[in-house]
């Protein structure tokens, strides 16, 4: 899909100047507000071990797995669970090496979306709701490409499947990968001082949460998050383009986008609208929002729009649980 466009030019230059500036820590605000769990041993259940992310279960009813982004903790998700649990069983992972987590040696993405497959069948998990946000939606959309009868509907929260593309001007992967290759390079040779200083200065995350004590937790849980884990992940989603996966997808996705936090960038909300459009044009079953006032952590910002975008889109494509423990 050839995604250069009058959208594309207006958002790929912010994208690509504060990608290269900020190095990795542009998505390090997938963090959440709550606080940061302690570490815990890899979840295991019927013999198998998920070292790729630890698992919190609260509520009763259809199961939703809702999947953090960089840098962040499950509780990104605890104001939206308080919302949903009453009706829902809401499974909240922390992906390893975020926000306190051990550290996997594997590729992070791809082990949260294999490992994710198999405790949905070794749970017998009747086509649970996939929600994710962010590094965590990527991880969403490809679970629900890959294993289309596996899964149910599908929640994205302001997340792409091909970030490149935003960020570089680039139409496909192999026209990012020289600037990919770059950055890369600049993540790796931080140190982690250099590491550390960038993250608690908050410059990539202060404008993704309104709220400054929100934008302190997101400082925190990047500090807590490991450096290598961070940077490889970060070049694992870009180096990702799951577009050409989306025709797979069998089941209905919800994709919830927002603009605000890059209106001082000269990012309109049409021109958000129409990359998100474009990019997301493969899904056979695809339901758009946009939100008119919250910065990436939409379900923080506005809490009660997010939850009335959930909760309809939940009535119309859920059924009551089969299976689901």
């Amino acid at each position: 899909m050839h995604i250069r466009s009058t959208s594309l030019e207006a958002i790929a230059p912010v994208i690509s100047r504060l990608a290269f500036a900020l190095s990795a820590t542009w998505f390090l605000g997938h963090a959440a507000i709550a606080q940061q769990p302690a570490p815990a041993a890899s979840v295991r259940s019927a013999g198998h071990s998920y070292s790729a992310f630890q698992v919190k279960v609260e509520g009763q009813g259809r199961t939703i797995i809702m999947i953090p982004g960089l840098a962040s903790s499950g509780a990104t998700w605890d104001a939206t669970i308080a919302h949903l649990s009453d009706r829902y069983q809401c499974i909240q992972l922390t992906l390893a090496g975020f926000a306190g987590a051990p550290p996997i040696d594997t590729p992070l993405l791809t082990s949260a979306r294999e490992q994710i497959a198999q405790y949905i069948r070794d749970n017998d998990l009747d086509q649970p709701v996939i929600m994710g946000h962010s590094l965590g939606g990527s991880i969403a959309l490809d679970l629900a490409a890959h294993y289309p009868k596996l899964v149910g509907p599908v929640i994205i929260v302001d997340s792409l499947p091909f970030m490149a593309g935003a960020w570089f001007r680039a139409d496909s992967l192999a026209a990012a990968r020289p600037t990919i290759e770059k950055m890369q390079a600049g993540m790796q040779g931080m140190t982690h001082e250099q590491w550390e200083g960038m993250t608690r200065s908050g410059a990539s995350t202060n404008g993704m949460a309104t709220s400054e004590q929100d934008q302190k937790t997101l400082i925190s849980w990047g500090l807590a998050s490991d450096q290598k884990t961070v940077t490889n992940a970060m070049i694992e989603l870009v180096s990702e383009d799951l577009r050409p996966e989306l025709g797979r997808i069998e089941t209905p996705v919800l994709v919830i986008g927002t603009w605000v936090g890059l209106k001082d960038y000269g990012v309109t909300e049409d021109s958000a609208t129409q990359l998100f459009q474009q990019q997301y044009a493969g899904v056979p079953h695809l339901q758009f929002v946009m939100a008119k006032q919250a910065r990436h952590f939409v379900m923080w910002d506005d809490p009660a729009w997010f939850n009335t975008q959930v909760d309809g889109f939940l009535a119309t494509n859920t059924q009551p649980a089969s299976a689901s423990k």
